[in-house]
């Protein structure tokens, strides 16, 4: 499954102009096109005249080059460069509130250790925890969060930047 994924998913780091309504043009192009972002994030950068936008693009619902051609068109678009995983440093971060016994915080703890996670606040009969790292590894660790009850689950898509060069 994470070879299938790989490969349906490829990310596109987008620099833009920080002005108002930027965002809001690149995704309605997404939507006017039909399509689909599996993720998306966006900051100013150093320098505050520019954004990046981090976009995970599913090619099955468009052939990349035609996505690619598509945001080069947008007036505000400065730079866009595909990142190959193999690559490039991708991080991401969830949040999660998750739903334990008195009897299971210590499994719960050993997970959270296990995957360098943090605890955030303790409840009564609820923990939440932090975890960022690579998306695969944010994966695993929902997963297995599963187990125990997710009552609440955020993450905040990837971020990405080419590997530095040996």
């Amino acid at each position: 499954m994470a070879a299938t994924q790989a490969h349906r998913y490829h990310t596109l780091v987008v620099l833009v102009e920080n002005k108002p309504g930027v965002l809001a043009r690149v995704a309605g192009l997404f939507a006017r096109r039909g399509f689909n972002i599996e993720s998306l994030a966006v900051a100013p950068t150093d320098d505050d005249k520019f954004s990046r936008i981090t976009i995970a693009v599913d090619v099955e619902s468009a052939p990349l080059e035609q996505v690619v051609k598509q945001l080069d068109k947008l007036i505000n678009v400065v730079q866009i460069r595909e990142l190959d995983p193999a690559s490039s440093v991708e991080r991401e971060l969830m949040i999660a509130t998750v739903s334990v016994t008195t009897e299971e915080r210590g499994q719960l703890m050993d997970l959270v250790q296990i995957f360098e996670a943090r605890v955030l606040n303790v409840g009564t009969d609820a923990m939440m925890v932090s975890l960022s790292g690579a998306p695969g590894r944010i994966n695993d660790f929902e997963e297995l969060l599963h187990g125990f009850g997710i009552v609440e689950f955020q993450r905040t898509g990837k971020v990405a930047l080419p590997s530095l060069e040996r």
